[in-house]
């Protein structure tokens, strides 16, 4: 068969238009798995080249449809932008068909001097990423790069959703080596040699440095007999299967969401704290409300709290407020009887004569708040981690009425020099501890020491906002502006026992994490400002219950991942992928203005048609609760 010019000059046409419908046939980016084949292309062109040169026509290089297609310059690439957001009208389109990207370092990320990042002349710069004339980034985790190694293709955001597609497989290593390599340097500020990331993570976790070579096996171990959630086909979009039980108005001014394990549940809010009933649906309110009177006090301005703690049988509230508006720090807490509805005490937080802040406060265990006779808590400030006791040294209740401001008392504890910035913290079944920091470090400290972690993931960098740990400690939940990092604490120690983190001190074969995150599209939808915050396991008080489900807040998103899925090692996500893991398979819930908090109510709660206790989210004006449906199979 003879074949001519213009059945090639066809051919490469109709090749070009077969790319835009499957790059648009994805409909959005909640489907990591875009149906976009990449091996036979080249192939076929290079034949028909060759065919064509045999024939020794006069065309010049670019005319070759796999010249001008794909250019020979290892920096080429093809430059696709998403348009129509999350509509019906949604696509992809070719911005250009062949661009340039480069790395440099700089100052600032455009010429002109508007508002853009910049470091006002310091001297200080770091990487960013140029592509032709139309994408200045940083390179940073807010650019959400996500990779399909199938497709040879990056997705990331930088003022709007774009793709990066590369000529071979080579160009698209090349890549991601160098993206990671800058981001290591802007992250860390030393460039991204062995023995640099050797200093930064350690020689134990080197599953941060090198995930391909880490032992993955306790995953799979800790995974509750081997059950696997079933895959779906395409990843759970929006609000699919999150089903809206109830919605009601919340007075407004929504600052925290106490979820009780009994009767109750409660919703702080700048006057007062409205009290809700518990029922396996949901939580409804009982019109019954506490007043703050808006006086300060020796424990800090009582008019915004932002911290509420559970106690005594959820019969008594700790409410915390912070000195300074911005600033988390507080000088005391707020007791209120729940019962009377009246504030029964101010407690100060001092230590030998001298008061003192803390930023955060949580009960002692997982389930002590259910305990009628608990009367101490955990306290946690920049450079403190601390037991605070409601009773006097003799261990009797102090007599509040003679007391003009009582004083909690420091039972144990510890005052790490200045640098520790600890962030968060939160506790297991047991009372052993997990503490989030600014530098992204995450401690463990068994329940019987808080002076010595007994072990310190090195984190990647981001700060930690929030971290939550399941019942048995074999999980830690950390969040980040951008991501959410899942970390396994189990490990086998020289005894072949198998041992968590908070028990003992981990050895060099520790568990790579895993990230969770939202996909580009997703994250530019939510908002430029928006951020991670309270990321939580769903809640389970009993040994031998795991937990189900994982739940984060991003502007106006819920956002809940199987917790089996993403612990699944074979789990779709996780194909071709370059570097940690990263889940992309969730579902997210929509409400009409920014979430205050998202946590799922106690397993007592859950239904037998429902995988789990219901999802109850809070904005400033209005408080759902939403049911996941029951379709799960096992």
């Amino acid at each position: 068969m003879t074949l001519t010019l213009t059945d090639t000059l066809k051919t490469k046409k109709e090749e070009e238009e077969e790319e835009e419908e499957q790059f648009n046939d994805a409909e959005d980016q909640q489907k990591p798995q875009f149906t976009l084949s990449t091996e036979a292309k080249p192939k076929s062109l290079d034949e028909v080249d060759g065919k064509l040169k045999a024939l020794k026509l006069k065309y010049g290089t670019s005319s070759s449809p796999s010249s001008s297609q794909y250019p020979s310059s290892n920096n080429s690439v093809k430059l696709y932008l998403h348009i129509g957001g999350n509509t019906p009208k949604a696509k992809w389109i070719v911005s250009d068909k062949r661009a340039y990207y480069s790395f440099a370092k700089t100052s600032k990320i455009d010429d002109e001097d508007d508002d853009e990042e910049s470091d006002g002349g310091a001297g200080i710069s770091w990487w960013a990423l140029k592509v032709g004339s139309k994408v200045r980034a940083r390179v940073s985790t807010d650019m959400q790069l996500k990779l399909f190694g199938d497709q040879r293709r990056v997705d990331f955001v930088a003022n709007g959703v774009w793709a990066l597609k590369f000529p071979t497989d080579e160009a698209y290593r090349k890549f991601i080596t160098e993206f990671q390599d800058y981001l290591f340097e802007n992250v860390h500020g030393l460039k991204a040699t062995e023995e640099n990331k050797i200093k930064v993570y350690g020689k134990e976790f080197i599953g941060w440095l090198k995930p391909e070579a880490a032992d993955d096996s306790m995953w799979e171990d800790a995974d509750d007999g081997g059950l696997k959630s079933p895959e779906p086909a395409t990843p759970v979009r929006a609000s699919q299967d999150l089903l809206e039980e109830f919605e009601e108005a919340a007075n407004g001014g929504v600052q925290s969401l106490a979820l009780g394990a009994l009767d109750n549940s409660f919703l702080v809010n700048d006057t007062g704290v409205q009290v809700y009933r518990n029922f396996n649906r949901g939580i409804h309110g009982k019109g019954v409300s506490v007043k703050f009177d808006g006086e300060s006090s020796s424990a800090g301005r009582f008019s915004t709290p932002k911290k509420a703690l559970l106690m005594r049988a959820e019969t008594n509230m700790l409410l915390m407020s912070p000195l300074k508006e911005g600033k988390p720090q507080a000088t005391g807490i707020h007791q209120l009887n729940i019962e009377t509805g009246k504030i029964v005490t101010e407690w100060k937080f001092e230590k030998d004569g001298t008061d003192i802040t803390m930023r955060d406060i949580t009960n002692d265990t997982k389930s002590s708040q259910l305990d009628p006779s608990e009367s101490t808590f955990l306290g946690l400030d920049d450079n403190r981690l601390c037991q605070w006791d409601m009773r006097d040294r003799r261990g009797m209740v102090q007599n509040i009425a003679a007391a003009n401001s009582p004083v909690l008392h420091w039972t144990q504890g510890h005052q790490f020099s200045r640098g520790s910035n600890f962030q968060c913290f939160a506790t297991t079944g047991d009372g052993s501890i997990v503490v989030g920091s600014l530098d992204g470090k995450i401690r463990l400290y068994s329940k019987t020491s808080m002076r010595q972690a007994k072990t310190a993931f090195p984190g990647l960098g981001s700060p930690i906002t929030h971290v939550d740990v399941t019942y048995d400690g074999k999980w830690i939940l950390g969040t980040s502006d951008t991501y959410l990092i899942l970390i396994c604490t189990l490990f086998t120690d020289k005894d072949g026992k198998t041992k968590t983190g908070f028990g003992g001190r981990m050895g060099n074969r520790i568990p790579a994490p895993r990230l969770l995150k939202l996909t580009p599209l997703d994250s530019h939808l939510a908002g430029a400002n928006n951020k991670f915050h309270g990321g939580h396991f769903s809640w389970v008080t009993e040994n031998g219950k795991q937990e189900r489900h994982l739940v984060a807040t991003v502007g106006k998103f819920s956002v809940v991942w199987d917790f089996q899925q993403v612990k699944n090692s074979a789990h779709e996500c996780y194909r071709n992928l370059e570097g940690l893991k990263s889940c992309y398979c969730y579902k997210i819930l929509l409400k009409d203005e920014s979430i205050v908090e998202s946590r799922f109510m106690h397993d007592n709660f859950a239904v037998n048609d429902s995988p789990e206790a219901p999802l109850v989210v809070a904005t400033p004006m209005k408080i759902s609760s939403i049911s996941l449906s029951g379709k799960r199979q096992h």
